[in-house]
């Protein structure tokens, strides 16, 4: 699979939400210990601003580093640049637009409902900003931990997110475009990408160089640390921020495991036609069953079938209609592979993993006596909503306001709050007295 065809899914979140009446406003603002005059973001595209499957305009000024960068600018913040892009639909790295709600037509209806589909038009170009830098803002779509230090991401074969802003293509780094500003503080969230591409990709096994595979931690530990270390000699302080659990977003969690409900005459017929095709392990009931699913345990080709159950994930990719209309995960020969579902063993290596990672990024925080920020323990913390300021919101895809409608990146509510998470840590790590963004001033989904 692509990289870059998966900056459609990058990312991560369930970007819940903290008290529901907080002071928003410090008494007076102060930078503490810290120095925020020159603040530099660093980070993949959770940093970015990425949203609704894109890196559009709206996200971008919509982005947590921007909102934190305001109330930095309260405390003696300067300028903090962005390598904004054109107005219009965004762009997934593709080519594609963002996803917006609409009037979809689903299968077996001719009624209308609302519903995600791809903006109108056409995509909003990459286009190249680079006479324009040194940016504040360093967020590249799709970029794991390693991809920040290698020369060879910058070119034009690489990454475009980073490709149209860097000063040197095919020799800059993300690093070196972090060291450009000569940051005097700095925010990183990196490391997301490691897990999370192996993970939308169904934790198919790798077949190639640019088949997403989970980072090993030898990898991983050396590149945040060389990117701290070197942030740090410049004398600037930061704050970094580890990684959540990424199977805990409406990428996994919208499409139920048991979404195959039938009647008993339904289920007789089932029963029949697998029994016919030699295949009387697979047993319909009346009511709710799981989908059917190969088995990727025993290899998406030569394993075997089976129903899901509680303890799979169908990811959010699962083409279009296909489950209630070309009868995926009903029919024999349409068993849902291994792209399209976590299993039980394949969501805990992945959550083993993330805890290794986070492990490495809390040693590294306390080496270089950096703020964490703790966004594993947040999310879990909120993950069955709350009321913010008379807002109700929760982790449900559309309906919950914490996500936007790529399942995995927050919309503009959610990356307020993570800003509120980062700002946090940092007044309580230096002793300063930023006050909280307003999350109730920023959308959720926009409805048509």
């Amino acid at each position: 699979m692509n990289i870059l065809k998966l900056t459609t899914y990058i990312g991560l979140g369930a970007y819940l939400f903290s008290s529901c009446s907080p002071n928003l406003k410090a008494d007076t603002a102060s930078s503490g210990d810290a120095d925020f005059s020159r603040y530099v973001a660093i980070g993949n595209s959770l940093t970015s601003g990425y949203a609704d499957g894109a890196l559009s305009l709206y996200g971008q000024e919509n982005s947590f580093p921007k909102m934190l960068a305001e109330k930095f600018a309260e405390a003696g913040g300067g300028e903090f640049k962005i390598p904004y892009m054109d107005a219009g639909n965004g762009n997934d790295g593709q080519g594609h637009p963002k996803r917006v709600l609409g009037y979809v037509i689903p299968c077996n209806s001719s009624s209308p409902t609302i519903g995600p589909k791809l903006a109108n038009g056409t995509a909003t170009p990459l286009n190249n900003v680079a006479a324009n830098g040194p940016y504040n803002l360093v967020g590249v779509p799709g970029a794991r931990s390693y991809d920040a230090i290698l020369s060879i991401y910058s070119s034009s074969f690489g990454n475009p997110f980073l490709n149209r802003f860097c000063k040197t293509p095919g020799v800059s780094t993300m690093l070196s475009e972090a060291l450009r500003s000569n940051p005097t503080f700095y925010t990183m969230w990196l490391g997301n990408n490691d897990a999370l591409l192996y993970a939308t990709g169904g934790a198919v096994a790798p077949t190639g160089f640019l088949s997403p595979s989970l980072t090993d931690t030898t990898t991983f530990g050396l590149a945040m640390r060389l990117m701290i270390d070197s942030l740090s000699k410049t004398g600037a302080k930061g704050a970094i921020a580890n990684i959540p659990d990424v199977t805990s977003v409406p990428y996994f969690t919208t499409i139920p495991w048991n979404a195959v409900v039938l009647t008993q005459g339904k289920a007789d017929t089932l029963n029949a036609i697998f029994a016919g095709a030699n295949l009387t392990n697979i047993t319909w009931n009346a009511g709710p069953n799981g989908l059917l699913i190969v088995d990727s345990s025993e290899g998406a080709i030569n394993g075997f079938m089976r129903h899901a159950t509680a303890e799979d994930l169908i990811l959010i990719t699962t083409p279009g209609d296909s489950l209630t209309c070309g009868q995926w995960g009903v029919n024999p020969y349409k068993a849902l592979r291994d792209q399209y579902v976590l299993d039980k063993n394949e969501k805990i290596e992945i959550q083993e993993r993330i805890a290794q990672y986070n492990d490495i990024i809390k040693t590294i925080a306390n080496a270089y006596n950096l703020a964490h920020v703790d966004m594993n323990s947040y999310i879990k913390s909120f993950v069955p909503g709350i009321i913010y300021n008379g807002i109700s919101m929760n982790a449900k895809y559309i309906t919950g306001g914490a996500f936007s409608l790529d399942g995995i990146h927050p919309n503009p509510r959610g990356y307020a709050l993570i800003a509120n998470e980062f700002i946090k840590s940092i007044n309580n790590k230096f002793k300063a007295t930023i006050s909280l963004v307003d999350v109730s001033q920023y959308n959720g989904i926009v409805f048509p």
